[in-house]
C-alpha cells in the first residue's frame, strides 16, 4: 500500500520512523562554509561520518561502471581488500572526479577522520557527490572532521540522510526488521541517474551477523534487481556507490529473511530516488513478464522509461501510447532479440491498450488512461516570473506510479520491474542552472 503525506512535517516524521539506527553504529554530521577553488562563489558543504563502534570485517560495496570514476570509487574498490573497516566519510557539493590530487585529497580526509576515531585512515571509506571536476577543500574538511566525529550519536540516521543531499528535495531512509535486528538504509540521488550496479550514494547498516562473503554476494544480487533497474535520465554517474556494513551484534535467524529485508530496503530506496529525481512529476513503474531472458526484459523496461517521447507525454498527462509501442519496437529491433512485439499484451493502469497485435483504443479508454496519469502526478509545473520552473513541494505528496505492464507468453519467465520518471521543464531548469 502506497503512502500519502499531507505536509513536509508528516513526511519528515515518516523518515524519522524509517531511520532506525542498528546496534553498533553512530552517525554525525557538520557543516562549514568554503569558496571553491574554481569559482569565486561562497558555498557550504556537509561532512557526514557513519561509524561502527568497533572495526568490522563484514562489509560489502558495489560501485559505478562508468569508466570515468571518481577518486572515492577508486579508493573504495581498494578498501574491499582491507581486513576490516570502521567508518565512511561522506561529503556533498563536490564529487572529487578528475580533480588534481583527487585520491590524495580523499585519503587525507579519511586519515583525519580515522585519527579522530582512533583507527587507521585505511579503515575509513570516502564517498563524495556534487559537481564533477572541482577540487575538494581539503584543509576545511580536515578541520571539520573532528566536529563530525564529536557529533556521532546512536540515535537516528535521519540527520545523515538529510546531510548527504545535493539537489534532492527531501531525505530518504528505509528500514526493515529481521528477528531482533534490523537493516536501515539512506540514499542520496536526484539526477545523473541510471545506475550500473549502484545508485549515486547509498549506505545500508545492519546489526545482523552475516559473514563478509555472504554480504557481498547478497548485495550484488539485490542491487542488480533494485538500484540497477531504475533510471531518471539515462546518465550513469561517475560516483555511484552502495555500501553495506554489519556490526554483527545480533544473530541472523534466517539468511533468506535477511535477503528479503535487504531487497525491500533497496527496492524502496531505489523508488524513492526516482520519486525525488530532478523535476520528476511522475514515477513510471514498468513490469515486464513472460520474457525468458532477464536482460532483454530489463532492456525493454529501460527503453520505455528512457524514451524522451514517452517521458514528455507522461509529463503532460497525455496517453500517447503509440510512443510506448514505438519504444518497445525500437529496442527489440535494434538488439535483434527474438521477440515479437505483436505477441505482447500492454496495459497502463490495469487497462489493456494493445493485444493480439492491435491497439484497443477508444474514447472511454483514452479518458481512463489520462485519469490514471493525473492520479499519479506529484505536482503541476509553476513557472516563476523569470520564466523558470521550480518544484513547489519539498516532500512527496504520495507514492503512486504510472503503472505499465507488458506481458509476453513465456509462462515461467521471471518478472522484471524497472522504475523511471518523466521529463519536465523543472529537469531542464535544474540542470541548465546547476552550477550558476
Amino acid at each position: 500500500m502506497s503512502q500519502s503525506f499531507a505536509s513536509e512535517n508528516e513526511h519528515r516524521a515518516f523518515i524519522g520512523q524509517q531511520a532506525r539506527m542498528p546496534l553498533g553504529f553512530r552517525a554525525g554530521t557538520t557543516r562549514f562554509s568554503f569558496t571553491p577553488a574554481e569559482v569565486a562563489k561562497p558555498a557550504q558543504m556537509n561532512l557526514t561520518v557513519l561509524a561502527a563502534e568497533r572495526p568490522t570485517p563484514d562489509f560489502a560495496a558495489v560501485f559505478t561502471r562508468n569508466a570515468v570514476a571518481g577518486a572515492p570509487v577508486m579508493i573504495g574498490r581498494r578498501r574491499l581488500d582491507e581486513a576490516a573497516v570502521s567508518a565512511v566519510v561522506i561529503n556533498n557539493k563536490i564529487s572529487n572526479v578528475g580533480a588534481p590530487s583527487g585520491q590524495a585529497d580523499a585519503e587525507a580526509v579519511c586519515a583525519a577522520v580515522g585519527h579522530a576515531l582512533g583507527v587507521p585512515g585505511t579503515a575509513v571509506l570516502p564517498a563524495s557527490t556534487g559537481v564533477i571536476g572541482w577540487k575538494l577543500p581539503v584543509a576545511d574538511m580536515i578541520a571539520a572532521a573532528p566536529r563530525a566525529v564529536d557529533a556521532l550519536s546512536p540515535e537516528s540516521l535521519a540527520g545523515a540522510a538529510a546531510a548527504i543531499m545535493t539537489t534532492d528535495l527531501y531525505p530518504k531512509a528505509r528500514t526493515a526488521a529481521v528477528g531482533a535486528g534490523c537493516l536501515t538504509g539512506i540514499v542520496k540521488g536526484a539526477g545523473m541517474i541510471e545506475p550500473n550496479l549502484a545508485t549515486m550514494l547509498g549506505f545500508i547498516l545492519t546489526d545482523l551477523a552475516v559473514p563478509r562473503e555472504r554480504l557481498r554476494a547478497l548485495l550484488t544480487r539485490v542491487v542488480e534487481r533494485t538500484f540497477n533497474c531504475i533510471s531518471i535520465d539515462s546518465d550513469t554517474s561517475t560516483s555511484d556507490m552502495v555500501l553495506l556494513m554489519s556490526s554483527g551484534l545480533v544473530p541472523c535467524p534466517d539468511e533468506s529473511a535477511f535477503e528479503a529485508a535487504l531487497f525491500a530496503v533497496c527496492a524502496h530506496l531505489a523508488e524513492d530516488v526516482v520519486r525525488n529525481g530532478e523535476g520528476v512529476h511522475h514515477v513510471i513503474r514498468v513490469r515486464v513478464r513472460g520474457v525468458a531472458n532477464r536482460e532483454w526484459a530489463r532492456g525493454i523496461g529501460k527503453a520505455v522509461v528512457n524514451s524522451p517521447l514517452v517521458k514528455t507525454a507522461i509529463c503532460g498527462n497525455d496517453p500517447n501510447v503509440g510512443r510506448l509501442l514505438g519504444a518497445i519496437g525500437k529496442v527489440i529491433g535494434a538488439s535483434g532479440w527474438p521477440l515479437d512485439p505483436g505477441h505482447a499484451r500492454v496495459a497502463m493502469g490495469g487497462r489493456t491498450l494493445f493485444e493480439n497485435g492491435s491497439f484497443t483504443l477508444s474514447t472511454k479508454l483514452e479518458a481512463e488512461l489520462r485519469a490514471h496519469l493525473e492520479d499519479a502526478e506529484l505536482y503541476r509545473s509553476q513557472p516563476t516570473p523569470d520564466g523558470h520552473f521550480h518544484p513547489p513541494l519539498c516532500f512527496p505528496p504520495h507514492e503512486r506510479c504510472v503503472e505499465i505492464d507488458m506481458t509476453w507468453p513465456e509462462a515461467d519467465a521471471e518478472e522484471v520491474t524497472v522504475v523511471g520518471a518523466d521529463l519536465s521543464h523543472e529537469y531542464v531548469t535544474e540542470n541548465a542552472d546547476y552550477r550558476s
